[in-house]
């Protein structure tokens, strides 16, 4: 087979794994299914590992940096007037936790530097795997935060389902 043909299948493999996703229902089904898909494909070895055309991931980068940044508003920014303490203390936070635990993973667990601190990183799946991409390990920093994605969006909802109490109605509910 050739190149495209390839480049086709995996992307035929994405669209399929994020339309099923988004029957489940959970945030950012299409993204996490889109990735499952394609990954499916791809760990068959059936197909060359994926070789896209110079410039499309530059392209994919931008597109995804659009879309999150769409996503600030003005509201947003006068809603941050109000949360920049809990904002920078999660952040500090979460990145210092990262940094322990990638750590931690790579001693304990024999796990690549690189893979352990990036996957443990606080980012979404999405920029983390593109960084990841960077140094050569994104497919198992997507690994990664795939299942960390996965895990958080099923378990989490019934956790503050559980710690809330019942009275409380979720946003925009």
């Amino acid at each position: 087979m050739n190149h495209a043909w390839h480049l086709l299948m995996y992307a035929l493999a994405g669209l399929a794994g994020g339309l099923l996703a988004l029957r489940t229902g959970i945030p950012a089904a299409p993204l996490a299914g889109a990735l499952l898909g394609a990954a499916l494909v791809s760990v068959t070895g059936r197909l060359d590992v994926a070789q896209w055309p110079v410039g499309t991931r530059t392209l994919l980068e931008i597109g995804i940096g659009t879309v999150i940044g769409t996503g600030l508003t003005g509201t947003a920014l006068l809603e941050l007037r109000q949360l920049w303490r809990p904002a920078l203390l999660i952040t500090i936070t979460l990145v210092l936790t990262g940094l322990v635990v990638g750590l931690g993973c790579s001693r304990l667990m024999g796990v690549d530097p690189v893979v352990a601190l990036l996957g443990a990183a606080p980012g979404g799946i999405s920029g983390m795997s593109l960084v990841g991409a960077e140094f050569g390990v994104g497919a198992a920093v997507a690994t990664l935060h795939a299942v960390r994605l996965i895990t958080v969006l099923v378990i989490l909802p019934l956790v503050v389902r559980l710690v809330l109490p019942a009275t409380a109605t979720p946003p925009g509910g």
